[in-house]
């Protein structure tokens, strides 16, 4: 990926690690939410992203499990078929969640999550329009 990428880093307030790619183009004002203020969300999300992470379990999912979202979050990027088989949209989160316990028990852990970081990345990208011969080699 050549275009802008956030380094893996650390969400203290959600306890969860992440790595968000940008698309380069600017995105409308973030809702915000009540756990997050203001400032945050809009500088956070000022252009498109797709983001992804893994948490150990906290705010209301009460298990580890890695996820994925697209801010904004195009059309069709929930009902977009990504992998593997255990990983789902959640409207709740409005993201892609892959269970750790699945992941854990797969034949090839390290190929369920490749695979689910892959298929939720070009669901985003693709869906969203992004300039994929321009950000990727």
């Amino acid at each position: 990926f050549l275009g802008k990428a956030s380094p893996v880093h650390f969400f203290w307030g959600s306890f969860d690690m992440a790595a968000t790619r940008f698309s380069g183009r600017t995105a409308p004002p973030h809702p915000g939410s009540p756990s997050v203020a203001d400032h945050v969300t809009r500088e956070a999300y000022s252009h498109e992203v797709s983001s992804c992470g893994f948490w150990p379990g906290n705010g209301g999912f009460g298990q580890p499990a890695f996820y994925s979202y697209a801010y904004p979050e195009p059309p069709g990027f929930a009902a977009a078929q990504v992998g593997p088989a255990t990983a789902y949209y959640s409207p709740e989160f409005r993201e892609f969640i892959l269970p750790y316990d699945t992941v854990r028990q797969a034949a090839a852990p390290e190929q369920a999550v490749l695979q689910f970081l892959e298929s939720t990345y070009a669901a985003a990208a693709d869906l969203g329009h992004w300039d994929r011969a321009s950000l990727e080699r």
